[in-house]
């Protein structure tokens, strides 16, 4: 019986050690980087002209970037289902084709820049509307006319880390901001930095505001009275809850329409 028992007493030390290990590693949060890549099927179309960024614009609020380095015309529209209420602006996708002749089997990556209402972006599980750039990528060499010439097409895609080349975060301030109400767009978080949570704090103050999103990537604060720059901003991942701070990177004598770089990023 002592035998038994001590095997006993042994078999329930190394459960319990297994369990303390096993929640021990368990990240707290979701990340990105840890998750394996998970494909699923989804319908694309693409709009805008052959080799553009689509609306040259879209609903996240990113304006002429999406044109841009590092942008550089990979985005995407995307139906309800992914877009949710523009939290999902500057999420990144691997994107790829397989079903058509002109296919390359090969992901691309793109970004959500766009919103893509109704139609057929809102029939399925869900739609990507690429841009005629980000479109012809999931082709074959020379054979990016022919794929756009398929319309409707089903693609494969996979929720990935952005990553723009260690482009730092830029913060570019709303045309409507003035002295009493400040608004900006949050551009290119890399890795797992979906927002969650966007502070603000002024000059010679300890004291974090928070912000609102107002609509896409565009972030507000209408605290009902004047605001002293230059401003800290803080940024929270939406996944890792991981936390940045771009110390005073709204300078005194900030203009509405000007755009100010970091120093830093998720990568």
């Amino acid at each position: 019986m002592a035998t038994i028992s001590s095997h006993f007493r042994l078999f329930l030390c190394l459960l319990t050690t297994f369990f303390t290990f096993s929640f021990a590693i368990r990240p707290k949060h979701f990340n990105i980087s840890t998750v394996a890549t998970h494909w699923s099927t989804a319908s694309a179309t693409w709009y805008g002209s052959p080799d553009g960024a689509g609306s040259d614009g879209g609903s996240c609020g990113y304006g002429p970037a999406v044109s841009q380095a590092p942008f550089s015309s990979m985005v995407t529209g995307i139906g309800p289902s992914l877009y949710n209420a523009g939290k999902e602006c500057g999420a990144c996708y691997m994107v790829k084709c397989t079903k058509h002749p002109a296919c390359s089997h090969k992901p691309a990556r793109v970004v959500i820049t766009d919103f893509c209402p109704g139609g057929k972006c809102a029939a399925g599980h869900a739609h990507f509307d690429l841009s005629g750039t980000a479109f012809g990528a999931m082709a074959k060499p020379g054979q990016e006319k022919h794929l756009r010439d398929a319309g409707d097409l089903q693609i494969r895609f996979a929720r990935v880390e952005c990553d723009y080349s260690r482009t730092n975060i830029v913060f570019h301030v709303d045309q409507g901001s003035n002295p009493n109400y400040f608004a900006m767009v949050v551009e290119f978080e890399e890795g797992d930095g979906d927002l969650g949570g966007v502070s603000l704090k002024e000059e010679n103050s300890t004291k974090w505001l928070k912000m609102v999103q107002s609509w896409g990537a565009v972030w507000k604060i209408d605290p009902g009275r004047e605001l002293h720059s230059p401003f800290s901003i803080k940024l929270v991942s939406q996944y890792s809850e991981r936390i940045l701070v771009a110390k005073n990177v709204i300078p005194s004598g900030w203009k509405p329409g000007s755009m100010y770089r970091s120093v830093v990023n998720y990568l």
